[in-house]
């Protein structure tokens, strides 16, 4: 597991990398992340710190559809909305744009029977109540 910093470093135990370019768009973000990983890797699987509810079974269905062939870029859906996880093969790390894999065709891998990921960016995403 890589995690990319950027505009909000915190702590973490998880080996990281800090994206000085992440202004520039989640692409860079991406690519930075990209450029930390080993030689060796031949595809990574990109999701969002911020969808909690993701489950480890679109992770494998992109896997395992990524590993059948046919395309460098495998994304998840959900009721037909392109969302994560994404895989993207190393022949591809080098058509990241600034604005992230959104941009770029891929093979979609329907997921409706799983919750979305979601996308909690305040605590009033998770429910909390200021209680002070």
């Amino acid at each position: 597991m890589l995690v990319v910093l950027g505009a909000h470093g915190f702590t973490t135990d998880a080996r990281a990398v800090v994206c000085t370019d992440w202004s520039d768009g989640p692409g860079a973000s991406l690519r930075c992340g990209l450029r930390a990983l080993s030689p060796g890797t031949e595809a990574a699987v990109v999701v969002l710190a911020d969808g909690p509810r993701l489950a480890p079974a679109a992770i494998d269905r992109v896997i395992e559809t990524w590993r059948a062939g046919g395309a460098p870029i495998v994304a998840a859906t959900y009721s037909g909305q392109r969302l994560h996880p994404v895989l993207i093969e190393r022949s591809a790390w080098g058509e990241v744009p600034d604005s992230g894999l959104r941009k770029l065709p891929a093979k979609l891998v329907a997921c409706d029977d799983l919750e979305e990921p979601g996308d909690i960016d305040t605590p009033e995403d998770l429910g909390w109540r200021d209680r002070s």
